[in-house]
Protein backbone atom coordinates (compact mmCIF):
# COMPACT_ATOMS: atom_id res chain seq x y z
CA UNK A 1 0.00 0.00 0.00
CA UNK A 2 1.68 3.19 -0.95
CA UNK A 3 2.32 6.22 0.89
CA UNK A 4 -0.56 9.06 0.49
CA UNK A 5 0.21 11.93 -1.59
CA UNK A 6 -1.60 14.20 -3.15
CA UNK A 7 -1.21 14.91 -6.99
CA UNK A 8 -0.15 18.26 -6.58
CA UNK A 9 0.65 19.36 -2.42
CA UNK A 10 3.76 19.06 -0.67
CA UNK A 11 5.75 15.42 -0.17
CA UNK A 12 4.93 14.48 4.10
CA UNK A 13 7.24 13.20 5.91
CA UNK A 14 6.39 9.06 5.72
CA UNK A 15 6.64 6.81 9.21
CA UNK A 16 10.08 5.26 10.18
CA UNK A 17 12.30 8.23 8.26
CA UNK A 18 13.73 11.06 10.26
CA UNK A 19 16.07 14.11 9.98
CA UNK A 20 19.23 11.77 10.42
CA UNK A 21 18.55 9.60 8.22
CA UNK A 22 17.93 11.64 5.36
CA UNK A 23 21.23 14.19 6.11
CA UNK A 24 23.43 11.11 7.06
CA UNK A 25 22.60 9.56 3.46
CA UNK A 26 22.02 13.17 1.91
CA UNK A 27 18.68 12.51 0.02
CA UNK A 28 15.28 13.76 0.43
CA UNK A 29 11.66 13.14 -1.21
CA UNK A 30 11.31 15.68 -3.29
CA UNK A 31 8.04 15.27 -5.46
CA UNK A 32 5.89 12.81 -7.85
CA UNK A 33 7.69 11.97 -10.91
CA UNK A 34 5.99 9.83 -13.76
CA UNK A 35 3.72 6.91 -13.46
CA UNK A 36 3.30 7.85 -9.50
CA UNK A 37 7.22 7.11 -9.02
CA UNK A 38 9.11 9.39 -6.09
CA UNK A 39 11.77 11.85 -6.94
CA UNK A 40 14.42 11.55 -4.52
CA UNK A 41 16.84 14.83 -4.53
CA UNK A 42 20.28 13.55 -4.21
CA UNK A 43 23.39 15.49 -3.34
CA UNK A 44 26.42 14.91 -5.13
CA UNK A 45 28.03 12.68 -2.14
CA UNK A 46 25.00 10.82 -1.57
CA UNK A 47 24.39 7.02 -0.03
CA UNK A 48 21.92 5.85 -2.98
CA UNK A 49 21.78 2.89 -1.11
CA UNK A 50 18.95 4.86 1.18
CA UNK A 51 16.42 4.86 -2.31
CA UNK A 52 15.33 0.98 -1.08
CA UNK A 53 14.61 2.22 1.85
CA UNK A 54 12.26 5.53 1.12
CA UNK A 55 10.91 3.00 -1.56
CA UNK A 56 10.24 1.17 0.97
CA UNK A 57 8.67 3.77 3.36
CA UNK A 58 6.61 5.30 1.10
CA UNK A 59 5.38 2.09 -0.56
CA UNK A 60 6.20 3.48 -4.65
CA UNK A 61 9.20 3.10 -6.08
CA UNK A 62 12.27 5.68 -5.97
CA UNK A 63 14.36 7.70 -8.46
CA UNK A 64 17.15 9.80 -7.59
CA UNK A 65 17.55 12.85 -8.77
CA UNK A 66 20.69 15.02 -8.84
CA UNK A 67 21.27 18.33 -6.53
CA UNK A 68 23.22 20.47 -5.15
CA UNK A 69 24.32 19.68 -1.69
CA UNK A 70 22.53 22.94 -0.15
CA UNK A 71 18.82 22.46 -2.20
CA UNK A 72 19.09 19.06 -0.59
CA UNK A 73 19.55 20.39 3.20
CA UNK A 74 17.11 23.30 2.20
CA UNK A 75 14.60 20.58 1.03
CA UNK A 76 15.15 18.40 4.15
CA UNK A 77 14.43 20.91 7.03
CA UNK A 78 11.42 21.59 4.98
CA UNK A 79 10.52 18.23 4.94
CA UNK A 80 11.30 17.53 8.78
CA UNK A 81 10.04 20.65 10.44
CA UNK A 82 6.39 20.36 8.48
CA UNK A 83 5.29 17.61 10.07
CA UNK A 84 2.17 18.47 12.07
CA UNK A 85 2.08 17.01 15.69
CA UNK A 86 -0.44 17.71 18.71
CA UNK A 87 1.11 17.82 22.05
CA UNK A 88 0.27 19.15 25.16
CA UNK A 89 2.73 21.86 27.48
CA UNK A 90 1.92 22.29 31.00
CA UNK A 91 3.95 24.30 33.84
CA UNK A 92 4.59 22.79 36.86
CA UNK A 93 3.44 25.64 40.01
CA UNK A 94 3.35 23.38 43.22
CA UNK A 95 0.33 20.80 43.16
CA UNK A 96 -1.16 22.91 40.32
CA UNK A 97 -1.33 22.11 36.83
CA UNK A 98 -1.38 25.43 34.41
CA UNK A 99 -2.08 23.97 30.68
CA UNK A 100 -0.48 25.59 27.86
CA UNK A 101 -2.80 24.07 25.36
CA UNK A 102 -1.55 23.99 22.08
CA UNK A 103 -3.82 21.14 20.55
CA UNK A 104 -3.62 23.39 16.92
CA UNK A 105 -0.12 24.04 16.17
CA UNK A 106 -1.45 25.65 12.97
CA UNK A 107 -2.79 28.29 14.30
CA UNK A 108 0.06 28.90 16.84
CA UNK A 109 2.89 31.94 16.61
CA UNK A 110 5.85 30.16 15.13
CA UNK A 111 7.95 30.30 17.94
CA UNK A 112 5.36 27.89 19.98
CA UNK A 113 5.01 25.95 17.29
CA UNK A 114 9.06 25.27 16.94
CA UNK A 115 9.61 24.74 20.54
CA UNK A 116 6.78 22.24 20.57
CA UNK A 117 8.01 20.17 17.86
CA UNK A 118 11.51 20.77 18.95
CA UNK A 119 10.56 18.70 22.17
CA UNK A 120 7.93 16.27 20.49
CA UNK A 121 10.90 15.08 17.95
CA UNK A 122 13.41 14.48 21.14
CA UNK A 123 10.43 12.70 22.41
CA UNK A 124 10.28 10.52 18.96
CA UNK A 125 13.72 10.28 18.48
CA UNK A 126 14.54 8.96 22.29
CA UNK A 127 16.60 12.01 23.34
CA UNK A 128 17.88 12.26 26.48
CA UNK A 129 18.46 15.83 26.18
CA UNK A 130 17.99 18.91 23.88
CA UNK A 131 20.57 21.29 23.76
CA UNK A 132 19.70 25.10 22.47
CA UNK A 133 23.39 26.29 22.32
CA UNK A 134 24.23 30.49 21.47
CA UNK A 135 27.19 31.25 18.84
CA UNK A 136 28.12 33.75 16.73
CA UNK A 137 25.37 32.37 13.86
CA UNK A 138 22.41 32.03 16.13
CA UNK A 139 21.05 29.66 17.73
CA UNK A 140 21.85 25.50 16.80
CA UNK A 141 19.85 22.72 17.96
CA UNK A 142 20.86 19.32 18.95
CA UNK A 143 19.73 15.93 20.31
CA UNK A 144 21.72 13.55 22.56
CA UNK A 145 21.08 10.52 21.37
CA UNK A 146 22.23 7.38 23.15
CA UNK A 147 24.90 9.40 24.72
CA UNK A 148 25.96 11.31 21.65
CA UNK A 149 24.85 14.96 20.26
CA UNK A 150 23.02 14.76 16.90
CA UNK A 151 21.76 17.74 14.98
CA UNK A 152 18.30 18.76 15.36
CA UNK A 153 15.64 21.21 13.45
CA UNK A 154 17.07 24.69 14.16
CA UNK A 155 14.84 27.74 14.59
CA UNK A 156 14.67 30.31 11.98
CA UNK A 157 17.31 33.02 13.29
CA UNK A 158 14.43 36.04 13.52
CA UNK A 159 13.21 33.22 16.47
CA UNK A 160 16.31 32.57 18.17
CA UNK A 161 15.89 34.89 21.44
CA UNK A 162 11.61 34.26 21.09
CA UNK A 163 12.74 30.39 21.71
CA UNK A 164 14.48 31.05 24.72
CA UNK A 165 12.24 33.36 26.37
CA UNK A 166 9.28 31.23 25.63
CA UNK A 167 11.33 27.89 27.16
CA UNK A 168 12.05 30.37 30.21
CA UNK A 169 8.18 31.20 30.21
CA UNK A 170 7.29 27.69 30.08
CA UNK A 171 9.73 26.77 33.15
CA UNK A 172 8.70 30.20 35.14
CA UNK A 173 12.16 31.78 35.14
CA UNK A 174 12.68 35.18 34.57
CA UNK A 175 12.94 35.97 31.09
CA UNK A 176 14.19 39.36 31.99
CA UNK A 177 17.85 37.76 33.65
CA UNK A 178 19.92 37.13 30.93
CA UNK A 179 22.95 37.15 32.89
CA UNK A 180 22.71 34.52 35.38
CA UNK A 181 21.95 31.22 34.99
CA UNK A 182 19.17 29.73 35.87
CA UNK A 183 17.50 26.41 36.74
CA UNK A 184 13.52 25.44 36.43
CA UNK A 185 10.97 22.55 35.04
CA UNK A 186 8.33 21.84 32.64
CA UNK A 187 5.69 19.34 32.70
CA UNK A 188 5.09 18.04 28.87
CA UNK A 189 1.88 15.86 28.33
CA UNK A 190 2.32 13.99 24.71
CA UNK A 191 -0.92 11.75 24.17
CA UNK A 192 -0.83 9.43 27.54
CA UNK A 193 2.78 9.80 28.00
CA UNK A 194 3.73 12.88 30.49
CA UNK A 195 7.59 14.10 30.92
CA UNK A 196 9.09 16.42 33.31
CA UNK A 197 12.00 18.87 31.42
CA UNK A 198 14.63 19.93 33.65
CA UNK A 199 15.81 23.38 32.20
CA UNK A 200 19.19 25.12 32.73
CA UNK A 201 20.02 28.12 31.07
CA UNK A 202 23.71 30.14 31.00
CA UNK A 203 25.11 32.94 29.71
CA UNK A 204 27.86 32.72 27.23
CA UNK A 205 29.65 34.91 24.75
CA UNK A 206 26.69 35.17 21.98
CA UNK A 207 23.56 34.67 24.56
CA UNK A 208 21.63 32.30 26.71
CA UNK A 209 22.26 28.84 25.98
CA UNK A 210 19.89 26.59 27.11
CA UNK A 211 19.66 22.12 28.14
CA UNK A 212 16.25 20.47 28.83
CA UNK A 213 16.71 16.99 29.85
CA UNK A 214 14.25 14.61 29.54
CA UNK A 215 12.56 12.67 32.50
CA UNK A 216 10.11 10.14 32.01
CA UNK A 217 7.10 10.26 34.86
CA UNK A 218 5.16 7.60 33.39
CA UNK A 219 8.70 5.42 32.67
CA UNK A 220 9.48 2.26 34.95
CA UNK A 221 13.43 1.05 36.27
CA UNK A 222 14.54 -1.73 34.28
CA UNK A 223 15.97 -4.64 36.92
CA UNK A 224 19.57 -5.73 37.21
CA UNK A 225 18.79 -8.51 34.80
CA UNK A 226 18.20 -6.01 31.88
CA UNK A 227 20.94 -3.92 31.93
CA UNK A 228 23.47 -6.56 30.33
CA UNK A 229 25.58 -8.09 33.29
CA UNK A 230 27.88 -10.80 32.72
CA UNK A 231 26.08 -13.76 34.43
CA UNK A 232 28.56 -13.74 37.00
CA UNK A 233 28.40 -9.95 37.93
CA UNK A 234 24.33 -10.45 37.81
CA UNK A 235 24.60 -13.21 40.15
CA UNK A 236 26.95 -11.39 42.85
CA UNK A 237 24.97 -7.68 42.10
CA UNK A 238 21.92 -9.83 42.88
CA UNK A 239 23.66 -11.15 46.07
CA UNK A 240 24.81 -7.49 47.18
CA UNK A 241 22.10 -6.06 47.12
CA UNK A 242 19.60 -7.99 49.30
CA UNK A 243 22.90 -7.83 52.11
CA UNK A 244 21.00 -6.58 55.25
CA UNK A 245 24.03 -3.62 55.70
CA UNK A 246 26.90 -2.32 54.49
CA UNK A 247 27.71 -0.21 51.30
CA UNK A 248 27.58 -0.71 47.88
CA UNK A 249 29.14 2.20 45.12
CA UNK A 250 28.42 2.43 42.03
CA UNK A 251 30.92 4.16 39.59
CA UNK A 252 31.78 5.74 36.15
CA UNK A 253 31.34 9.51 34.72
CA UNK A 254 28.20 11.72 34.38
CA UNK A 255 25.64 9.61 31.36
CA UNK A 256 26.53 6.12 32.39
CA UNK A 257 24.10 5.00 33.97
CA UNK A 258 24.82 5.01 37.92
CA UNK A 259 21.33 6.21 38.91
CA UNK A 260 19.06 3.46 36.84
CA UNK A 261 21.65 0.46 38.15
CA UNK A 262 20.56 1.70 41.99
CA UNK A 263 16.93 1.87 40.84
CA UNK A 264 17.34 -1.61 39.67
CA UNK A 265 19.05 -2.90 42.93
CA UNK A 266 16.62 -1.27 44.96
CA UNK A 267 14.00 -2.94 43.47
CA UNK A 268 15.32 -6.50 44.75
CA UNK A 269 14.72 -5.06 48.37
CA UNK A 270 11.37 -5.92 49.85
CA UNK A 271 9.22 -2.39 50.58
CA UNK A 272 6.58 -3.94 52.36
CA UNK A 273 8.96 -5.38 54.85
CA UNK A 274 11.47 -2.56 54.98
CA UNK A 275 12.15 1.49 55.37
CA UNK A 276 13.56 2.17 51.99
CA UNK A 277 14.99 6.20 51.74
CA UNK A 278 16.23 7.69 48.88
CA UNK A 279 18.20 11.31 48.35
CA UNK A 280 18.51 12.72 44.82
CA UNK A 281 19.13 15.36 42.36
CA UNK A 282 16.58 14.91 40.90
CA UNK A 283 14.35 12.72 41.15
CA UNK A 284 14.31 10.29 38.10
CA UNK A 285 11.66 7.72 38.43
CA UNK A 286 8.93 7.42 41.06
CA UNK A 287 9.44 3.82 42.95
CA UNK A 288 6.26 2.57 44.78
CA UNK A 289 6.90 1.88 48.25
CA UNK A 290 9.84 4.00 48.37
CA UNK A 291 10.57 7.51 50.08
CA UNK A 292 12.21 9.65 47.50
CA UNK A 293 13.75 13.04 48.59
CA UNK A 294 14.87 15.85 46.35
CA UNK A 295 17.73 17.79 46.85
CA UNK A 296 16.55 21.67 46.96
CA UNK A 297 20.27 23.48 47.73
CA UNK A 298 18.13 26.89 47.70
CA UNK A 299 16.35 25.42 50.85
CA UNK A 300 19.34 24.08 52.25
CA UNK A 301 18.54 20.49 51.73
CA UNK A 302 21.52 19.43 50.24
CA UNK A 303 22.57 15.73 50.07
CA UNK A 304 24.51 15.82 53.78
CA UNK A 305 21.42 17.52 55.07
CA UNK A 306 18.62 15.12 53.75
CA UNK A 307 20.81 12.24 55.17
CA UNK A 308 21.44 13.46 58.30
CA UNK A 309 17.57 14.29 58.44
CA UNK A 310 16.23 10.33 56.81
CA UNK A 311 18.59 8.69 59.43
CA UNK A 312 16.44 9.63 61.82
CA UNK A 313 13.11 8.20 60.11
CA UNK A 314 14.49 4.76 60.69
CA UNK A 315 15.50 3.82 57.30
CA UNK A 316 16.47 0.09 57.07
CA UNK A 317 17.99 1.10 53.09
CA UNK A 318 19.49 4.34 52.03
CA UNK A 319 20.03 5.40 48.44
CA UNK A 320 22.15 8.36 47.94
CA UNK A 321 22.24 9.53 44.88
CA UNK A 322 25.75 10.84 44.92
CA UNK A 323 28.82 11.34 47.40
CA UNK A 324 30.20 14.53 46.55
CA UNK A 325 31.29 16.05 49.45
CA UNK A 326 32.91 15.05 52.76
CA UNK A 327 29.62 15.53 54.75
CA UNK A 328 27.93 13.20 52.34
CA UNK A 329 30.76 10.82 52.83
CA UNK A 330 31.00 10.66 56.22
CA UNK A 331 27.48 10.30 57.10
CA UNK A 332 26.82 7.58 54.36
CA UNK A 333 29.85 5.21 55.98
CA UNK A 334 28.26 6.08 59.10
CA UNK A 335 24.88 4.70 58.44
CA UNK A 336 26.13 1.46 56.79
CA UNK A 337 28.40 1.36 60.50
CA UNK A 338 25.52 1.33 62.34
CA UNK A 339 23.39 -0.90 61.00
CA UNK A 340 21.77 0.30 57.56
CA UNK A 341 22.37 -0.53 54.27
CA UNK A 342 23.47 2.28 52.04
CA UNK A 343 23.61 2.49 48.39
CA UNK A 344 25.80 5.62 46.29
CA UNK A 345 27.31 6.70 43.55
CA UNK A 346 30.98 8.06 42.96
CA UNK A 347 32.72 9.69 39.66
CA UNK A 348 35.94 7.79 39.33
CA UNK A 349 37.18 6.06 36.71
CA UNK A 350 37.55 2.43 37.87
CA UNK A 351 36.10 0.31 40.24
CA UNK A 352 39.14 0.53 42.22
CA UNK A 353 39.42 4.14 41.71
CA UNK A 354 36.60 4.51 44.59
CA UNK A 355 38.82 3.57 47.31
CA UNK A 356 41.22 6.25 47.13
CA UNK A 357 38.39 8.46 46.15
CA UNK A 358 36.47 8.03 49.97
CA UNK A 359 40.14 8.61 50.97
CA UNK A 360 40.29 11.65 49.55
CA UNK A 361 36.80 13.04 51.01
CA UNK A 362 38.33 12.38 54.44
CA UNK A 363 36.75 8.78 55.31
CA UNK A 364 39.43 7.03 57.64
CA UNK A 365 41.07 3.98 55.89
CA UNK A 366 39.46 1.46 58.45
CA UNK A 367 35.77 2.90 57.91
CA UNK A 368 36.48 2.34 54.18
CA UNK A 369 37.88 -1.14 55.03
CA UNK A 370 35.17 -2.20 57.56
CA UNK A 371 32.56 -0.48 55.79
CA UNK A 372 32.85 -1.32 51.55
CA UNK A 373 31.22 -4.09 50.64
CA UNK A 374 31.43 -3.56 46.97
CA UNK A 375 31.81 -1.32 43.76
CA UNK A 376 30.81 -1.74 40.76
CA UNK A 377 32.01 0.55 37.25
CA UNK A 378 29.69 0.82 34.56
CA UNK A 379 30.20 2.65 31.18
CA UNK A 380 26.90 2.86 28.45
CA UNK A 381 28.24 1.69 25.30
CA UNK A 382 26.01 2.01 22.10
CA UNK A 383 23.77 -1.42 20.69
CA UNK A 384 24.27 -1.91 16.89
CA UNK A 385 20.88 -2.10 15.42
CA UNK A 386 19.57 -5.08 14.72
CA UNK A 387 17.67 -4.11 11.52
CA UNK A 388 21.10 -3.31 9.63
CA UNK A 389 23.68 -5.16 11.36
CA UNK A 390 26.51 -6.30 8.91
CA UNK A 391 29.78 -7.77 9.10
CA UNK A 392 32.71 -5.23 8.71
CA UNK A 393 36.65 -5.59 9.24
CA UNK A 394 37.55 -3.09 11.75
CA UNK A 395 40.80 -1.19 11.81
CA UNK A 396 43.70 -3.52 12.81
CA UNK A 397 45.20 -0.82 15.68
CA UNK A 398 41.96 -0.83 17.23
CA UNK A 399 41.40 -4.70 17.96
CA UNK A 400 44.98 -5.23 18.87
CA UNK A 401 44.10 -2.01 21.16
CA UNK A 402 41.15 -3.49 22.68
CA UNK A 403 41.57 -7.33 22.45
CA UNK A 404 45.26 -7.48 23.55
CA UNK A 405 45.61 -10.71 25.05
CA UNK A 406 41.86 -12.12 24.98
CA UNK A 407 41.04 -14.34 21.98
CA UNK A 408 39.85 -12.92 18.73
CA UNK A 409 35.81 -13.73 17.65
CA UNK A 410 36.48 -14.26 13.86
CA UNK A 411 33.80 -11.76 13.00
CA UNK A 412 32.96 -8.28 13.84
CA UNK A 413 29.92 -6.90 13.24
CA UNK A 414 28.55 -2.84 12.82
CA UNK A 415 24.79 -1.17 11.52
CA UNK A 416 24.81 -0.07 8.13
CA UNK A 417 22.15 2.58 9.33
CA UNK A 418 18.60 2.72 8.12
CA UNK A 419 15.57 4.16 9.00
CA UNK A 420 15.12 2.55 12.15
CA UNK A 421 18.61 4.10 13.87
CA UNK A 422 18.01 7.41 12.37
CA UNK A 423 21.18 6.67 9.92
CA UNK A 424 23.34 5.68 13.06
CA UNK A 425 24.07 2.31 12.59
CA UNK A 426 23.22 2.23 16.41
CA UNK A 427 19.60 1.82 18.54
CA UNK A 428 19.41 1.57 22.45
CA UNK A 429 22.83 1.07 24.51
CA UNK A 430 23.90 -1.52 27.24
CA UNK A 431 25.95 -2.00 30.20
CA UNK A 432 29.51 -2.61 30.53
CA UNK A 433 30.35 -3.55 33.99
CA UNK A 434 33.29 -4.77 35.94
CA UNK A 435 32.68 -5.48 39.92
CA UNK A 436 35.15 -5.68 42.69
CA UNK A 437 34.08 -7.63 46.09
CA UNK A 438 36.38 -6.15 48.88
CA UNK A 439 37.60 -9.36 50.79
CA UNK A 440 39.84 -9.65 53.65
CA UNK A 441 43.03 -9.19 51.24
CA UNK A 442 41.82 -5.71 49.62
CA UNK A 443 40.96 -4.44 53.11
CA UNK A 444 44.59 -5.11 54.43
CA UNK A 445 45.84 -3.71 51.95
CA UNK A 446 43.23 -0.53 52.16
CA UNK A 447 44.03 -0.07 55.79
CA UNK A 448 47.93 -0.59 54.87
CA UNK A 449 46.91 2.44 52.20
CA UNK A 450 48.13 0.73 49.49
CA UNK A 451 49.34 2.12 46.37
CA UNK A 452 46.43 1.94 43.44
CA UNK A 453 48.51 -0.81 41.42
CA UNK A 454 48.38 -3.04 44.29
CA UNK A 455 44.53 -2.18 45.04
CA UNK A 456 44.02 -3.34 41.12
CA UNK A 457 46.22 -6.71 41.63
CA UNK A 458 44.37 -7.36 44.42
CA UNK A 459 40.84 -6.76 43.31
CA UNK A 460 41.81 -8.82 40.04
CA UNK A 461 43.28 -11.78 42.18
CA UNK A 462 39.68 -11.56 44.06
CA UNK A 463 37.99 -12.51 40.75
CA UNK A 464 37.20 -8.72 39.16
CA UNK A 465 37.22 -8.86 35.53
CA UNK A 466 37.65 -5.76 33.24
CA UNK A 467 35.92 -3.07 31.70
CA UNK A 468 38.10 -4.19 28.63
CA UNK A 469 37.29 -7.73 29.43
CA UNK A 470 33.34 -7.35 29.31
CA UNK A 471 33.80 -5.05 26.53
CA UNK A 472 35.04 -7.28 24.35
CA UNK A 473 33.08 -10.16 24.84
CA UNK A 474 29.83 -8.21 24.01
CA UNK A 475 32.14 -7.06 20.47
CA UNK A 476 32.41 -10.78 20.34
CA UNK A 477 29.06 -11.17 20.44
CA UNK A 478 27.95 -8.67 17.65
CA UNK A 479 26.40 -6.89 20.69
CA UNK A 480 28.83 -3.50 19.89
CA UNK A 481 31.44 -2.57 17.60
CA UNK A 482 35.55 -1.71 18.85
CA UNK A 483 35.48 1.59 17.65
CA UNK A 484 32.59 2.52 20.36
CA UNK A 485 34.27 0.34 23.17
CA UNK A 486 37.31 2.43 22.39
CA UNK A 487 34.91 5.60 22.57
CA UNK A 488 33.70 5.35 25.97
CA UNK A 489 36.58 2.58 27.68
CA UNK A 490 39.19 4.20 28.73
CA UNK A 491 42.20 2.10 30.71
Amino acid sequence: MSFPIAPDGDIPLADGLSREFLFHHRVCPHRLGVGGSLVVAAAPDAHLDALDEIAFAYGRPAVAEAAPAEEVERLIERLTTRADRRIELARVAGDDDLAADVRDLASQPPVIRYVNLLVRDAYDAGASDIHLEAGRSGLAARFRLDGVLTPAPEPPAELHHAVVSRIKLLAELDIAERRRPQDGRIRVRLEARELDLRVSTVPTLFGESVVLRLLDRGGRPVSLSELGMPDAVLERMTGLARRPHGMVLVTGPTGSGKTTTLYAALGLRDVAAEKVVTVEDPVEYQLGGVTQVPVHRQAGVTFGAALRSILRQDPDVVMVGEMRDPETAEVAVQAAMTGHMVFSTLHTNDAVGAIPRLLDLGVPDYLVAATLDAVLAQRLVRRVCDACAAEYDPPREAVARLGAGLPSPGRFVRGAGCARCRGTGYRGRLGVFELVEVDDALRDAVVRRAPRSELRDRAVAGGMAPLRVDAWSKVARGLTTVEEVLRVVQE
